[in-house]
């Protein structure tokens, strides 16, 4: 038996085989954090959704909090918002929009003000003066005071409420008062009752870094300039200044005109370093599938009360796009959407030293390809935990631990269990039946009928050849392992003829087509052409089909299989997430192996669909449906009459297969071969053959432990138990044994394994 070295086991190039260009395209493909409709029309990209979300569960603080963020003065705001985010509102689609405005009204009205925060924040050096009242100077002054600028207004107003009244008359006398005790809290300086004269203001702009105005003051400083309205800025004059035509146009040009001050300060550019000003496209996807539209609640002239503003905010369903998670049991059961998981997984590629934290979530994932299609982007999960698994293995930072096992399974079909024979009477033949490593441990009866068929009924011959398709090592991530298959396999079939392969399993169809160029069908295209076989029938039960992910894709082999079932009799029912959008049953991206809890979720999630027996046309899912208790055939059982093995444990499949090939080379080509046979016998309780394929040990490693043993007599007794305990490294794995001897040989109670290398102390 040849092992594979733990790290390093093959060439290591260090070379990072995952861009980071490639990377951040495929982030920006998930469109999870996308804003919603109505943030996104929102020209202060207010979080709408979140402000609805507090306001539907009564917490109006906290909803409140949220609309303090965009502006300094939500009453004033508020009261004169145009609303552009309802004609946005997905709901409009089915009826009435959400009625956000009113809701944004109850907010203000009901909603406590935040306590400012107690924390020391540092005031800036530079120092800002802003000339004149109404609107802009307003919100100006508010936006200056928040990001920490000394700022000084000069104005004629008398007092804080003639302030606020200049620029909102339009507001209710409490609100107004309301809005005046706000600015006075602020940390502003005012002079009220100046003479705005060009005396006064030249004299005063003399104190100050940056000079901000009202459009009347502006206009005097600097009659023949208008303000750059994107930057909100007199170049020449190097004069702040905004409109004053509405409340939205005032607070927006308040918040442009912040940042130019920011910027100026600093001597950049007002021009650059602006990032997304105003309303954006937003490219979120929600489906509204099972969404009913519904009226709004009807708002009187005072207003929502508190109660009718939560039964409003309740009617927001809270935009979002997690399609994928949906069907998926990876991302469903880590939280976390596709872009973020994939930064994550990146970022623990480029670990050099250290814990390499997302090595797990990286082996989960079933390299299925679900998401994408699911996905209205097409993003790709699969090809970044691939391409990341790869990168690992080529920078020598994967540990083998996780796919071991079933790389040393694909080298054991692809070695003792692998066979390559033309149909006797041929030296090439025009096909050659690859049934896959999977079908020839689960239903060797399966195969050697498909073989016997199809040799007798396909003209110009038909070859065999039994072995691994190449899919394990390319779901492991190490691809220089998957090109020595390659190689192997083209040798092969190049001794063949280079026939057209006849696939059993459609993911060997996919990998077969994609590593080494092959012409592959399945054969269910084969049967389709030359008829059914004699003995195939179908259940006399509904059934149920689970497509298997190698067909994702392929509209061809999905509507072959149904229409296979259909000519034996078989009533059909398609589930949800069929064809395309179908789920992994655990077996696929090597997930059994890396994560079993992960691997027994996906199994659950497929068979929750219905509660029909299924049929595949893929045998690791017929298996993984049958042990979870599930009445399941693989649809070339029901072709040739022949069910697969019940549940063989993974020591039973490596059986299987050697007990295929050497019936096929006895029964077809006359050849003799002659399994080892020992000349004591090792007997396995329950208990063990449980553990055992529970934990990945095969009956070949524990007779290697007891053939160790019989040299060289090492073990320890427990007394309590009168049980032997003994051990053996075999590559990279030591295995240890609990066994009683019997007459005949061995009896076997419990194995178990771990990495650790257990060293002799010698001489002491």
């Amino acid at each position: 038996m040849t092992y594979i070295q733990e790290r390093g086991s093959t060439h290591v190039y260090h070379v990072n085989r995952m861009s980071k260009e490639e990377m951040d395209h495929m982030i920006s493909l998930c469109v999870h954090e996308q804003p919603a409709y109505c943030v996104a029309a929102c020209p202060f990209k207010m979080d709408t959704k979140e402000m609805l979300y507090y306001a539907a569960k009564g917490n109006f603080k906290k909803a409140l909090a949220i609309y303090e963020k965009i502006t300094p003065f939500p009453m004033i705001l508020c009261d004169g918002c145009t609303a552009p985010c309802e004609d946005n509102c997905k709901l409009c689609e089915l009826g009435d929009g959400v009625s956000i405005r009113e809701v944004e009204r109850a907010i203000v009205r009901y909603g406590e003000p935040g306590r400012r925060s107690s924390v020391f924040r540092m005031r800036k050096k530079k120092r800002a003066a802003i000339f004149g009242s109404g609107l802009f100077p307003l919100f100006l002054a508010g936006e200056l005071e928040k990001k920490m600028y000394p700022t000084t207004i000069y104005c004629k107003e008398e007092d804080y409420e003639s302030y606020i009244a200049a620029a909102a008359g339009h507001l209710l006398e409490p609100d107004r008062s309301n809005e005046a005790k706000r600015l006075k809290s602020m940390d502003l300086s005012f002079e009220f009752g100046c003479s705005l004269n060009l005396s006064f203001i030249r004299e005063k702009m003399e104190l100050a870094d940056v000079v901000c105005a009202s459009e009347e003051v502006a206009k005097m400083l600097a009659p023949e300039e208008a303000a750059d309205v994107e930057i909100m800025l007199r170049e020449q004059a190097k004069i702040v200044s905004g409109p004053a035509e509405s409340v939205m146009d005032a607070a927006f040009a308040a918040k442009r005109a912040a940042l130019t001050v920011d910027l100026l300060v600093q001597n950049l550019s007002p021009h650059s370093n602006r990032g997304s000003e105003g309303a954006v496209t937003t490219k979120l996807y929600t489906n509204m599938e099972g969404i009913h539209g519904s009226n709004k609640i009807f708002c009187g002239q005072d207003g929502y009360s508190k109660e009718e503003a939560v039964e409003e905010a309740k009617r927001c369903i809270q935009c979002h796009c997690d399609e994928c998670m949906k069907g998926c049991v990876y991302l469903s059961e880590y939280q976390k959407h596709p872009g973020l998981l994939a930064r994550e997984i990146y970022n623990n590629t480029q670990i050099i030293m250290g814990d390499h934290p997302m090595n797990k979530p990286m082996n989960a994932c079933a390299l299925c390809g679900q998401c994408t299609v699911i996905c209205p982007n097409g993003f790709d999960m699969s090809q970044v935990c691939k391409s990341a698994r790869e990168n690992m293995v080529s920078t020598d930072k994967m540990p083998l631990a996780p796919h071991e096992f079933a790389l040393m399974d694909m080298l054991f079909s692809n070695s003792e269990a692998f066979l390559s024979r033309p149909q006797p009477g041929y030296e090439t033949c025009r096909y050659v039946f690859f049934p896959g490593c999977q079908a020839g441990a689960i239903a060797p009866d399966v195969v050697m009928q498909a073989y016997e068929d199809l040799s007798n009924r396909v003209d110009r011959g038909v070859a065999l050849m039994l072995g691994c398709c190449g899919a394990i090592s390319e779901w492991a991530g190490r691809y220089e392992m998957t090109e020595k298959v390659n190689e192997q396999l083209k040798q092969e079939l190049a001794k063949l003829g280079d026939p057209i392969i006849i696939a059993g399993c459609p993911s060997c169809m996919k990998q077969l087509k994609e590593s080494i160029g092959a012409h592959v069908i399945g054969i269910w295209e084969i049967l389709r052409k030359i008829g059914l076989p004699q003995q195939a029938k179908g259940l006399e039960i509904p059934v149920a089909i689970h497509d298997a992910c190698g067909a994702r894709g392929d509209a061809q082999t999905q509507d072959m299989i149904r229409q296979l079932l259909s000519d034996m009799g078989c009533i059909v029912e398609d589930t949800e997430y069929s064809r395309d959008l179908s789920p992994c049953c655990g077996y696929g991206g090597l997930t059994a192996y890396a994560n079993k809890d992960m691997a027994a979720k996906m199994t659950e999630k497929c068979l929750e669909r219905s509660d029909a027996p299924y049929i595949t046309y893929c045998m690791a899912c017929r298996d993984r449906f049958a042990r979870e208790g599930r009445e399941s055939r693989h649809i070339l059982e029901l072709l040739y009459g022949a069910n697969a093995s019940n549940m063989p444990d993974i020591s039973e499949k490596r059986y299987n297969r050697l007990i295929l090939k050497q019936t096929l080379l006895k029964n077809i080509w006359n050849e003799e071969s002659v399994m080892e046979k020992k000349d004591y016998t090792v007997a396995y309780t329950e208990e063990a053959i449980h553990m055992m394929d529970e934990r990945m040990i095969l009956k070949s490693d524990v007779e290697r432990v007891l053939s160790d043993y019989r040299e060289n007599q090492e073990a320890i007794l427990d007394e309590e138990t009168k049980e032997l305990v003994t051990r053996s490294r075999l590559g990279n794995v030591t295995f240890w044994v609990r066994f009683v001897e019997t007459e005949d040989g061995y009896l076997v109670h419990r194995a178990y394994s771990h990495r650790m290398n257990i060293m002799k102390r010698v001489g002491q």
